[in-house]
């Protein structure tokens, strides 16, 4: 097992693959671009205050118990996860609020006060996402789709369990409620997805917090990455900081070889296990004349999930008298129409759905003491738009704030003591990503399973992607998954 592996980029996807490769005896390096190791999970350190950068909903724990059972650890020894309750409060644009957790009587009596009728139609709305849950993730999250038999096998159950509706009809079927209807088919936009094009086997994604839960990690999402660094070096792993990779390099075999930094160094590897994203990595980390499949044209053409912008901010003041949760949804008047802003027209309209994260209501540690951690996220278009982000970012910026001063958080400006924003351009500039997407290829039905990037790639027999891009998809079960069916498939498993 002296084999050598460079794993390029640290997202959970990166981590995840390095550590189950390294617990296995291979030498396994990682190179990461920036000055910590997390990717979109990277931690913001401001005046006292840690602003978690990314993914801030922690689901299928187990995944990550695995991390550390395959090196003979415990992940309570290096991460404390506390269950959220409730999961999420989400507002209309009235400001009345619709909560849920992990119980069904207490989902019921939440349906009860919208809409009476519905509490039997989510009953067996949930009845019916079992059996997509049970197909979807328990059997297909960690196996590759690699040939189109693969996916011919498969398409008589994803037909039976009408993958070919969108979420929302899909939810619609079962619940009649306009404002249920959003609270049950928002779930896509939490891996880059718009409710009314995804296809029904997301719905799954409520089924799985329900079996689940939602968890939060003390100290915020970074102490999670912090500890998967420390696993990984205890396995012998080496992580090398600010170490950009310009070039994968590659032979006349077609098999890879190494990479070549931007500082011109070179390093060699048996294999490579990729966590950039995909499409970047074919348009520029891959000479043109290597790749058959992924040629520019087609990477082009692929369809890429919205992307984000969001505030972080500490104010000088708690805020735990105000009615909010942990993790708050706050949907505006418009759904279908806003969606086809971002989706499909791609321009940057005046109103917005917003996602609101305080985890100082569960872990007042990652603010000063008597102060308040928030952030704030709305999905926008990518930049395929015609948006200028440098002129629409500080007004956009003012109309969420004064938005949240006004409805939610009394006096927000003046005690705002701490601030960071991230846009489109830094998804596209710092996190190099396609066109500033945040989560990589679109989940269609087009561009699931076999339709997705493969996670080895179709050009060379000894590169692995995993991360967003790659099959099962984005979000932390998906990403974590995808290190699962790297590992099998260098160890000729799949």
């Amino acid at each position: 097992m002296n084999k050598k592996i460079i794993v390029i980029g640290s997202g959970f996807g990166g981590l995840a693959a390095a550590i189950r490769l390294a617990t296995k005896g291979y030498q396994v390096e990682i190179f990461e671009k920036r000055d910590k190791l997390g990717g979109r999970a990277y931690v913001y350190e401001q005046n006292g205050f840690k602003f978690d950068g990314g993914p801030t909903v922690i689901t299928a724990p187990f995944l990550f118990d695995e991390l550390f059972a395959a090196a003979g650890k415990r992940r309570e020894d290096y991460i404390t996860f506390v269950p959220c309750d409730p999961y999420y409060r989400i507002f209309n644009h009235e400001g009345r609020a619709f909560d849920y957790n992990g119980d069904e009587q207490f989902i019921l009596s939440q349906i009860e006060k919208w809409n009476p009728a519905d509490m039997a139609g989510y009953q067996k709305f949930m009845g019916t996402t079992k059996a997509i849950f049970d197909k979807g993730f328990v059997e297909l999250a960690d196996k590759p789709f690699l040939s189109l038999m693969d996916m011919v096998k498969v398409t008589p159950d994803l037909i039976k369990l009408q993958s070919y509706l969108s979420v929302y009809k899909y939810a619609s079927q079962f619940v009649q409620d306009e404002f249920l209807r959003r609270c049950f088919s928002f779930h896509p936009l939490l891996v880059g997805g718009n409710p009314f094009d995804s296809p029904s086997i997301y719905a799954m994604i409520h089924y799985l917090e329900r079996e689940w839960g939602i968890h939060y990690a003390m100290g915020g999402t970074g102490a999670i990455v912090a500890a998967l660094g420390q696993l990984f070096e205890e396995l012998g792993g080496k992580i090398h900081l600010k170490a950009e990779v310009d070039e994968i390099l590659v032979n006349d075999r077609r098999r890879v070889t190494g990479i070549r930094l931007a500082d011109g160094s070179i390093h060699q590897a048996d294999d490579i296990v990729c966590n950039a994203d995909v499409a970047f990595t074919y348009l520029n980390l891959i000479p043109p004349q290597y790749r058959r499949t992924y040629t520019d044209s087609k990477v082009k053409r692929m369809k890429y999930s919205m992307s984000l912008f969001v505030i972080y901010f500490g104010t000088k003041r708690r805020y735990t008298d105000t009615g909010l949760a942990h993790h708050n949804i706050i949907l505006g008047k418009r759904y279908r129409s806003l969606l086809n802003d971002i989706f499909k027209k791609k321009v940057l309209a005046d109103d917005f759905s917003l996602y609101l994260h305080m985890p100082t209501i569960t872990d007042p540690s990652i603010a000063p003491e008597g102060c308040e951690n928030f952030y704030v996220l709305s999905p926008v278009p990518h930049l395929g738009g015609d948006i200028d982000w440098t002129q629409a970012a500080k007004p956009y910026r003012d109309s969420i704030i004064q938005f949240l001063q006004e409805n939610y958080l009394p006096d927000l400006e003046d005690n705002i003591i701490a601030e960071h924003t991230i846009d489109p351009l830094h998804f596209q500039n710092t996190l190099n990503s396609y066109l500033g997407s945040a989560f990589s290829v679109q989940p269609l039905l087009t561009q699931s399973a076999w339709f997705r990037p493969h996670n080895r790639s179709e050009e060379f027999e000894n590169l692995y992607f995993v991360g967003a891009g790659t099959h099962p998809g984005a979000g932390l079960p998906g990403v974590l998954s995808s290190a699962k069916i790297a590992e099998n498939l260098l160890n000729g498993v799949h």
